[in-house]
């Protein structure tokens, strides 16, 4: 090896010894690259490899917000077309956002080389821990839906549920709200209301007003039928179109049992029931015909 030539410029050696370190030098001889400049590669690819990790998880998210929101809306209006509860449709676009958005978190996890089978157990024993801790919260939660959904009744409803009777004030995905007729505001749980016979008195709009009435086997059967007849057909909120009359329902020592029937509009059952009685029993008085007592 022969020594530099001393004639040789020194700006010449200084640009042969600062000469750059590429990657593929570093490769064939590791050994020969100083450790400073091994740790410099290492930085700029690291530097790389996570800005490029970074940039898909923003770009991820960006899509999955984008296409969260057009779930929600789409979700909202299809059940909204259907004619179901505002509650229901509202839920259900929310739950379809939220799915969307985990996927992309899922999705994010998996970029930065996270075990997702792992993730998924753990997300997979806390919801069953909740689910189990809120099994009161979660059964009422679906017969909510449910009901917004088979809709056994409305908003204004007379109903009668759960042994409580009352007229419905609102309904939610937890509990249905109903005041009494002595303006007492009832709070049910929904899963009382969907596990129960639930009597609907306001779904057709008119109803039939029975009354019972016990008259004296000495009585004429005739003279009686045609009394009772005439009273069932003085109630003012009866309609008009539809009948009004007494049947005969059963036959004792005692006396004879009516049943005064009489239709009317829905809305009217309470008025029609009073005056019904009203009408009955100065009908019965002026044919002095009396109403026998039950032992």
């Amino acid at each position: 090896m022969h020594p530099p030539d001393s004639r040789e410029p020194l700006s010449s050696l200084l640009l042969a010894t600062a000469a750059p370190v590429t990657t593929a030098k570093i490769i064939a001889q590791p050994d020969s690259i100083p450790s400073t400049t091994k740790a410099v590669e290492y930085l700029v690819v690291t530097s790389l490899d996570w800005a490029g990790r970074v940039l898909g998880v923003v770009v991820i998210l960006i899509i999955a917000w984008i296409i969260a929101g057009w779930a929600r809306r789409s979700a909202y209006r299809i059940i909204m077309r259907a004619h179901t509860d505002v509650t229901v449709a509202a839920f259900a676009g929310n739950a379809a956002r939220w799915a969307i958005l985990i996927l992309g978190l899922v999705a994010c996890l998996s970029i930065f080389g996270i075990n997702i089978a792992a993730v998924t157990a753990v997300i997979g024993a806390a919801g069953l821990a909740v689910g189990l801790a809120m099994q009161g919260s979660l059964s009422n939660l679906a017969a909510g839906i449910m009901l917004l959904i088979l809709r056994p009744f409305r908003v204004g409803d007379g109903i009668s549920v759960a042994g409580q009777s009352g007229k419905v004030d609102d309904i939610d995905l937890f509990s249905t709200k109903i005041d009494t007729a002595d303006n007492r505001r009832l709070i049910v749980p929904n899963a009382q209301i969907f596990g129960a016979i639930i009597e609907n008195g306001s779904h057709h709009e008119m109803r039939r007003v029975d009354l019972a009435v016990r008259t004296p086997v000495t009585v004429s059967i005739d003279h009686a039928r045609e009394v009772l007849n005439t009273a069932a057909a003085m109630v003012p909120q009866r309609l008009p179109n539809e009948s009004a009359d007494a049947v005969l329902s059963d036959i004792a020592p005692n006396g004879l049992q009516w049943s005064v029937r009489v239709w009317v509009a829905t809305g009217d059952v309470a008025a029609a029931k009073d005056a019904l009685v009203q009408s009955v029993k100065e009908s019965l008085e002026r044919e002095r015909i009396p109403i026998a007592v039950t032992p």
